[in-house]
């Protein structure tokens, strides 16, 4: 199995040092700059972005305070991904793509579960920015609906 960086640089400025992480699912690579020849579905796991001091500041703004993400300014150069081995030149055989469903099922259940207790003294504020951003990135992905925009529709009929 490839493992990709490990010791990422912030993936906003591409500082060397780095203060907080986050995991998104593997789809969100697409909506990353340069991540466009990335082969998320052969992502095993999350993708790891790191941002320094002064970008975290930001990155938790953006996510608190205007319930949105970074990452169509996240560089998919500086993240950190394992990817799975190439089967097809080792094996001359095809490989099914990987279903990546669960994995984002699983992160959007921990998301919605971290935001359902904000308001406890134990949720710290980058679990909450990290949820805000994984279940924004999936909406927009169009791989879940942002709670409201079903009953909008229907008001609309």
């Amino acid at each position: 199995m490839y493992a990709g960086l490990k010791n990422t640089p912030c993936c906003l400025c591409g500082r060397d040092d780095t203060h907080t992480r986050i995991a998104v699912p593997p789809r969100a690579l697409r909506l990353m700059e340069n991540g466009g020849p990335i082969a998320w579905r052969d992502v095993v796991g999350t993708v790891t972005l790191r941002f320094c001091a002064d970008d975290w500041d930001l990155v938790s703004d953006l996510a608190i305070e205007m319930d949105s993400h970074p990452l169509s300014r996240c560089n998919a150069a500086h993240v950190s991904l394992d990817l799975r081995e190439d089967h097809e030149a080792l094996l001359s055989a095809t490989k099914a793509e990987t279903d990546q469903t669960e994995l984002e099922a699983r992160l959007a259940r921990e998301a919605e579960t971290t935001l359902d207790a904000v308001d406890d003294p134990y949720t710290e504020e980058r679990d909450v920015v990290e949820a805000i951003v994984v279940l924004r990135a999936l909406e927009e992905l169009g791989v879940r609906e942002r709670p409201g925009d079903a009953a909008a529709l229907a008001d609309d009929d």
